[in-house]
This record gives C-alpha cells, sequence and structure tokens, in this order.
C-alpha cells in the first residue's frame, strides 16, 4: 500500500507551496484532495507557483503570487498564455509533454474557477476563460511509429532472462576488482535482483513497486496487492520466478539490513547517513539501479519503465490476449495497452520479406 510517511512528506510540502499561492488556489486544491493523490496535488501546486512568478517577472502584475486576483486571471490574454508557453520551452527547455502537463493543470484550475466555484450570489468566480481558448500540443503518433521506437529500448529473447540473471550474478564478476562497489553490490544483490525480477514478471509501474509493503505480498497466490492510479486496490499476479527471486530476498532483508519492526516496506535501503537510517527505497534509487545495471549489461537505454514494457510485450507474444494484459498493466484505456500488439510485427515482416523472393515457376503460370 501506499506508504503514509511519504504521502504525510507530500502534504507537508504543499501547505509550504499554498502559503505563496493565492486562496483560490488553495479552495481547489481542497476540492480536488479526495480525487488526487497528494504527489499529483504537489505537481499542480508547483505548476501554478511557475506561472504565477511567471507573470510577476513579465511585469504582468505586481506584487506577490499570493497577490494576484481572480480579475487578472480573466483579463489574461491568449498571447500572453502562449507566450509562458514559450518560456516553459526555450526558456527552461521543458519538453512537449511536460508543457502539455502544466498546460493541463492550468485548464483544470480556470475550469474549476468559470464553472465550478461560485461566490455568495452564485455568480462564478471567473468569467472568461483564456485556457479554454489555448490548445495542447499534438502529440500523437501511429501506434507503429511509437512501437518502433520502443523496439530498440527493451528486452526480447534471450536478453530477457540474461538481464535477470547479470543482476543476480553477472555484475559482481564485472566489478569485482573494484572492491568498494563490490561489498555494495554483495549486500544489496538480492534485492536488486528481486526487484527486477518481480518488474519482469509482473509489469508494475515504479511507484507501485516502492509503495509495495511486506504484507501486500501473497507468495501462496503469487500476487502482491497495489494501489494503482486514482486510488484504486488490485492485486497483480507474478511469475513463479519472480516470487522466487523475492522469497529469497525477504528471507535475509530483515538480517542483511537490520529492519526494525516498524519499518514494513517491502524493499529497503542500507544504512545511510550521519544516524544510519535505513528507509523504504526511493524511486529515484530504483532509477540509479537500473541505469548502473543496464549500462554494464550494455544496454544504456534500459530503464524501470523500460522492463514494465518488456514484461508486455513478452506476455502478449506468450498470450494474446489484450483484456488481460490491460487488467495486468492497470491501463484504464485499453488504446494504451494496444500498442504492444504493433511490437514485433513478425507476420507483417514475413509478408514484406516475401516479396523479394523469386516467384516460383508454378505459380506465375497460375
Amino acid at each position: 500500500m501506499p506508504d503514509e510517511y511519504q504521502n504525510h512528506k507530500h502534504y507537508q510540502n504543499l501547505e509550504k507551496v499554498l502559503e505563496y499561492l493565492p486562496w483560490y488556489i488553495e479552495e481547489y486544491i481542497d476540492d480536488k484532495r479526495r480525487r488526487l493523490s497528494a504527489a499529483t496535488l504537489m505537481n499542480y501546486a508547483n505548476d501554478y507557483k511557475i506561472f504565477l512568478e511567471w507573470t510577476l517577472n513579465e511585469g504582468l502584475h505586481e506584487g506577490t503570487p499570493a497577490d494576484v486576483p481572480l480579475s487578472f486571471l480573466e483579463s489574461l490574454t491568449v498571447r500572453q498564455v502562449e507566450r509562458f508557453l514559450s518560456y516553459l520551452k526555450f526558456e527552461i527547455g521543458n519538453k512537449e509533454v511536460t508543457i502539455n502537463r502544466k498546460l493541463s493543470a492550468l485548464k483544470s484550475l480556470f475550469y474549476y474557477l468559470q464553472n465550478i466555484a461560485e461566490h455568495r450570489d452564485l455568480t462564478p468566480y471567473i468569467r472568461r476563460n483564456v485556457m479554454a481558448k489555448v490548445e495542447l500540443n499534438d502529440l500523437r503518433e501511429s501506434m507503429e511509429t511509437t512501437a518502433a521506437k520502443m523496439e530498440g529500448k527493451i528486452l526480447f529473447g534471450d536478453d530477457y532472462e540474461a538481464f535477470r540473471t547479470f543482476v543476480a550474478e553477472g555484475y559482481g564478476a564485472r566489478i569485482r576488482a573494484n572492491s568498494k562497489a563490490y561489498r555494495f553490490y554483495q549486500l544489496n544483490r538480492e534485492r536488486d535482483a528481486a526487484l527486477v525480477a518481480l518488474v519482469l514478471g509482473s509489469g508494475l509501474r515504479l511507484s507501485e513497486v516502492v509503495n509495495l509493503n511486506i504484507e501486500d505480498v501473497d507468495f501462496e497466490r503469487y500476487y502482491v496487492r497495489v494501489m494503482r492510479k486514482g486510488n484504486k486496490e488490485q492485486y497483480v499476479y507474478c511469475s513463479k520466478q519472480a516470487m522466487t527471486f523475492l522469497k529469497t530476498y525477504v528471507d535475509i532483508r530483515k538480517e542483511k539490513y537490520e529492519v526494525s519492526a516498524r519499518q514494513n516496506a517491502l524493499f529497503v535501503s542500507a544504512k545511510m547517513g550521519p544516524n544510519q537510517t535505513m528507509r523504504r527505497l526511493t524511486a529515484r534509487a530504483v532509477e540509479k539501479m537500473i541505469e548502473k545495471y543496464a549500462a554494464a549489461f550494455g544496454k544504456p537505454n534500459l530503464s524501470i519503465h523500460k522492463l514494465r514494457h518488456s514484461f508486455a510485450t513478452k506476455y502478449h507474444g506468450a498470450i494474446n490476449d489484450v483484456p488481460k494484459l490491460r487488467q495486468q498493466l492497470g491501463h484504464s484505456s485499453i488504446q494504451t495497452t494496444m500498442i504492444y500488439t504493433h511490437i514485433q510485427n513478425d507476420e507483417l515482416k514475413q509478408a514484406v520479406d516475401r516479396m523479394d523472393m523469386p516467384i516460383d515457376a508454378g505459380e506465375e503460370g497460375r
């Protein structure tokens, strides 16, 4: 289940950001608390802070972000908003997908101010919504194109098992000469191998993996209990091999990491810092871990998300059941899952290859 401590920290940081923002944004955030995660609300608040600070730096309004009135939002022009989006792209260096996320956050806020929030006299907070006139960047591309980009960055065939074995055993032989790195690897070898095996054997998201607790794993029925997007609880099945690696790690977890009875996180870090604190493994730590193994394995583009793609591709090739794969991955739309039907389209490849074959004399006369 999601780490309550982590959620508490997100809410603490959210409250600090809200101190710099106008009252109506705090009201909007309060309205969304029941439906959105603490991390998402924190992202929204930061996006609003960036936008309001930009308006002040541009001289569009004076004072602090908290001083920006509703009337100012109502008077913003499309040209001004487009200038902000250009600022995100050319001065901050945000990618198109990040710009879309920030613009979506603003669209959601302005929709709330125009269509949901009301003054005591039942009039809306704002009557004019400039964000409704600004379109998101079109990021659509064909599934075939997306699949083609993905193919060179995921595990196929023998590489699937080879990478799992490399993390469990091979990496140690590669770095044995570096005593410090070797000791660190020996400490975390079972944990790292279990985490990689779990993603390759279930397709879990990074956030779902780091939020797992010991009690979420059922070794007898081969599933883990996760909280998916939208705070939906789901039992996700794992391969027997993934569970074998997990069991090996769990058996040494308490003693090797000196885990206290209060710490129920499944994946934990080695003790760090002056206070020798042991804590839940963070998402960033997992990303860096995979980067390290991937580079040494010879696939530097491999990431934790690409391991999820690798599982999905292998699952589809073996089962060929898109609805079941959609449920396994926790996709809200089946269109998202359909991408895996376009990876390694062997039938299409074979049909094109046959075009280069000489025509049989018997067929030519038909």
